[in-house]
C-alpha cells in the first residue's frame, strides 16, 4: 500500500481559494503521474486534474480549467491543487490518486478513476454561496 494523505480542505465562501496537498510516503513517488479526483454526494467520482511525473505537463477537467492549478514538489513527495474562484458546485470530497503505469511516462495520465491503483482518504471541500 502506498499511503497518500490529503490535507487542506475546509469551508470557504464562493469566490475564495483553497490549496490542497497530497503527501506520499514512497521513495519512488517522483517517478509517477498523479491526479486529483472529486466526489460529490450522490455523484460519480470525477477527474479534476493530473500531472506527469516530472511536472512538465498538466491536464484539467473543463469545469476547473483556468481556476485550478495542479503542481508537485518531488523533493517533498507532495502534489498540490490550488483552487481559486471556487463555486458551490466545487463542493466535494477531493482525492489524490497514483497510477503505477505512469512511471516516467510523459503521456497524458488517465482520466478514468478505475485505472488508478492508490488513493488517499480524501479531504472535504465545502463552498458556500
Amino acid at each position: 500500500q502506498v499511503p497518500l494523505v490529503e490535507s487542506g480542505g475546509g469551508l470557504v465562501q464562493a469566490g475564495g481559494s483553497l490549496r490542497l496537498s497530497c503527501a506520499a510516503s514512497m521513495r519512488t513517488f517522483s517517478s509517477y503521474g498523479m491526479a486529483w479526483f472529486r466526489q460529490a454526494p450522490g455523484k460519480e467520482r470525477e477527474f479534476v486534474a493530473a500531472i506527469t511525473w516530472s511536472g512538465g505537463s498538466t491536464y484539467y477537467a473543463d469545469s476547473v480549467k483556468g481556476r485550478f492549478t495542479i503542481s508537485r514538489d518531488n523533493a517533498k513527495n507532495t502534489v498540490y491543487l490550488q483552487m481559486n474562484s471556487l463555486k458551490p458546485e466545487d463542493s466535494a470530497v477531493y482525492y489524490c490518486a497514483l497510477d503505477t503505469r505512469t512511471r516516467y511516462s510523459d503521456s497524458s495520465p488517465s482520466r478514468n478513476r478505475y485505472e488508478y491503483d492508490y488513493w488517499g482518504q480524501g479531504t472535504q471541500v465545502t463552498v458556500s454561496s
